[in-house]
């Protein structure tokens, strides 16, 4: 008898398929039928389920030392840590087991450099519509979606969020003596694939220039190679003083990190932040394997390459079903469809035609396959995808 999730807590609404395991870009489910999986853990698997490398790193790291509290120096941390910051904007880092923990770091980082030089009343974060920062008191606050507060109680005191790309509101927010940070995923995942375009970002780091504040990039799903470029940013040729990392740092074991600038940091003194698990020895091993991949030029080739030949495909499938798809969205393999009929209905479909792909805002469904996937794994989704849309169609015949 296969076990129930009774005993769970009921916050997911779970797709009717019981895991066993996963190769590559394919998953398995416990009666053995395999799937294309384009969801990979909400880009997370950046290198697809059980990537060897990864899986060598862990098992010698296993073989050696699990877990040791952070009042001892983890050489892994110095490592992973002058890897990132040679590879980017950053020159200091605090590693987190996740995503959200890594946001949770980066808005205490915010108000403490302020208070640190003279400003304490400087604590406004300002974020924007359609933002995901994950799913603690503070990262929903600063997100603002209601879905995500309904039933919380009150939100935290200074947190204010605007309309998406609505660089009059910001002009005028970030002029307040009480400003801090601005938060903002250079492209939106959560929020329906929107990206934001350079000339924004360059606006907001004027602005943050300007009157003081912090620039904090969410890149916990459009960083790491997702876009084609290590860092989203860097198509804006611009930095932040903040930037929120996971997902495919770890290739799907648990790892975040808030990667910031030695003045941003300045006032995280001792004592004034910590983790038990974070930067663990375990997470470190496996982070530097899949950084080290993930940073290869090769393999953002391949980024660009797949991620032009399914945008053009997408656009295709369009044209071929305008009275189901409105537009194409996203950038690199941080990409998608806005759709007409409900999102979930295609999902499913998809589902059932063996392929995996995940959700978003704005009724959008994301493809969010392995940064190493291949042509050939991307013309077998696009063909599933052709064979949802006819289903859906037909479904939605006989509905009429």
């Amino acid at each position: 008898m296969a076990p129930s999730d009774d005993h769970l807590f009921g916050v997911y609404s779970r797709a009717p398929i019981a895991v066993e395991r996963g190769e590559g870009v394919r998953l398995y489910d416990r009666s053995g039928r395999a799937y294309l999986d384009f969801v990979q853990g909400i880009a997370t698997n950046g290198l697809g389920h059980a990537a060897p490398v990864l899986v060598e790193a862990l098992k010698a790291q296993a073989e050696k030392l699990w877990h040791v509290s952070n009042i001892f120096r983890i050489p892994g941390q110095d490592e992973l840590a002058e890897k990132l910051c040679e590879k980017s904007f950053a020159d200091k880092v605090f590693f987190t087991n996740s995503g959200t923990e890594a946001v949770e770091c980066a808005l205490k980082l915010t108000r403490k450099y302020h208070a640190s030089k003279g400003q304490p009343e400087r604590i406004d974060v300002i974020g924007f519509s359609g933002a995901f920062h994950g799913r603690s008191y503070a990262a929903v606050t600063a997100a603002g979606n209601e879905a995500y507060l309904d039933g919380f109680g009150p939100r935290l005191p200074g947190y204010i969020h605007l309309p998406f790309g609505d660089m009059d509101a910001v002009r005028e927010a970030a002029a307040s003596p009480t400003a801090a940070a601005i938060i903002i995923e250079p492209v939106q995942g959560e929020g329906g694939l929107r990206d934001l375009p350079a000339v924004c970002l360059k606006g907001l780091r004027e602005l943050c220039d300007q009157y003081g504040l912090l620039l904090i990039f969410d890149e916990i799903q459009c960083g790491m190679g997702r876009t084609g470029k290590l860092w989203a940013y860097e198509y804006a040729d611009i930095a932040p003083d903040v930037m929120t990392v996971a997902k495919a740092l770890g290739g799907g074991f648990p790892i975040g990190a808030c990667l910031a600038t030695e003045d941003a940091a300045s006032g995280m003194v001792v004592g004034s932040h910590g983790s038990t698990f974070g930067g663990n020895p375990l997470a470190m091993a496996v982070g530097l394997a899949a950084f080290g991949e993930i940073s290869k030029p090769e393999l953002l080739d391949n980024v660009n390459r797949v991620s032009a030949y399914l945008r053009q495909q997408m656009e295709g499938l369009k044209a071929a079903f305008p009275d189901m798809i409105v537009e194409v969205r996203g950038k690199g393999l941080l990409t998608g469809m806005k759709l007409v009929p409900n999102n979930r209905e295609i999902m499913a479909l998809a589902r059932d035609n063996g392929l995996l792909i995940a959700g978003g805002s704005d009724n959008c469904v994301r493809l969010l396959p392995p940064l190493n996937v291949t042509e050939a794994e991307a013309r077998e989704a696009i063909g599933l995808l052709e064979k949802t849309f006819i289903a859906a169609r037909e479904k939605l015949k006989e509905a009429v």
